[in-house]
């Protein structure tokens, strides 16, 4: 679960850093509110798509979670994206992507004191690095001399959104047991819904180019950004929110401002600077130490009831009734399983049993003990 934990995390970093740079150069033929709204409709539509061609989740949202899949859609869903495409429009494509670092580590900072989390040295140090080379660039004017007039109030936006998202991750975090996939598909419906509405209300426009066409390319382009980008990667990060916890599901989500950092140089022609480099430098080793960490210790788990997706592993050495063997052998109906009975990923409640043991192990949905 682990390593399902890290490979996910790093999947969903790789899709949406590639997302940012891309995003960057639709800003020049769509209005950014109205590029926000359709980068999230894109992700709603694909993955309600995707819903269609395979079974019902099993593991719908606990009673009391919908307040926290609202709160995430509002913070993550509808204000992030829009204060996003706003900075893109004056800051260079390569420092967005570095600036998205702020994430990780205001993700990391509201899971340990607002949500009382579990931190590590080594995850504290890591997240010094990243706050360091994300303080070169926002503090600087950017790294392309274009834009260095503007780019301050650009980063600022940037910044802010990744604050939208820090908390979005966190509330999230909360509802990560359920499907992953209805989870995207919610928030991109209603995210994507809500900006578009407002962009179109408040005077935005696609573009007389855009219309005149009878093929409206950048719109379907962005719509497919979104749905990989915003989409397939929210899905993932779900995915590495209920394995990793959500100080560590953000480190390695770290990884994806230095992908969208060397697509812009490689597709968009921007220059590679000292102060870019030294940035990359420093966030690189950040994310170095997260990925390098190690957390083993005795400890205890209490009794607990759910429903989620899960394998027959020393946490889940439960038995099965008829009726929920029957559902196991049908296969997994979760959003990250396969079929194959009770021993394949599958989804039902059950109850875990008291038991102390000593494992590598992350502050995950059974490890929210003391230290």
């Amino acid at each position: 679960m682990m390593n399902a934990g890290i490979l996910s995390a790093l999947g969903s970093a790789l899709l949406f850093g590639a997302s940012t740079p891309l995003a960057k150069r639709l800003t020049g033929e769509i209005d950014p509110w109205l590029l926000a709204g359709i980068l999230y409709l894109g992700s709603g539509i694909g993955l309600s798509l995707v819903r269609l061609f395979r079974r019902a989740p099993a593991a719908p949202l606990a009673p009391g979670d919908g307040r926290w899949l609202a709160g995430a859609i509002l913070a993550g869903g509808v204000l992030g994206p829009v204060l996003l495409m706003w900075g893109l429009v004056s800051t260079a494509g390569s420092t967005a992507s570095l600036l998205l670092n702020a994430e990780g580590v205001l993700t990391a900072l509201l899971a340990w004191f607002a949500f009382h989390e579990h931190v590590e040295p080594r995850i504290a140090i890591g997240m010094v690095f990243i706050v360091v080379g994300t303080g070169i660039l926002s503090w600087s004017g950017g790294a392309d001399p274009a834009t260095a007039g503007s780019a301050g109030w650009g980063g600022a936006a940037i910044v802010a959104a990744c604050l939208c998202w820090a908390l979005d991750n966190n509330l999230t975090r909360r509802v990560s047991l359920s499907d992953p996939v209805r989870i995207a598909a919610l928030k991109g419906l209603a995210a994507g819904a809500t900006n578009t509405v407002l962009a179109l209300a408040f005077g935005a426009s696609p573009g007389s180019s855009i219309l005149a066409a009878a093929f409206p390319g950048p719109l379907v382009a962005a719509g497919l950004v979104g749905f990989l980008g915003y989409g397939v990667s929210l899905v993932l990060f779900v995915v590495a929110l209920r394995h990793l916890g959500t100080a560590r599901a953000g480190a390695y989500f770290s990884a994806a401002p230095v992908v969208g950092a060397g697509l812009a140089g490689a597709f968009l022609g921007e220059p590679v600077t000292l102060r870019l480099a030294l940035a990359t430098a420093l966030m690189a080793a950040g994310v170095w130490l997260h990925l390098t960490e190690r957390h083993a210790h005795a400890h205890d788990h209490t009794a607990i009831g759910h429903t989620h997706s899960h394998r027959h592993d020393p946490h889940h050495s439960h038995s099965h009734g008829p009726q929920q063997q029957d559902g196991a052998e049908d296969g997994a109906e979760d959003g990250d399983g396969v079929g194959g009975g009770a021993a394949a990923e599958h989804s039902h409640w059950h109850v875990h049993e008291p038991i102390r043991h000593s494992h590598p192990h992350f502050p995950d949905a059974h490890h929210r003990h003391d230290h």
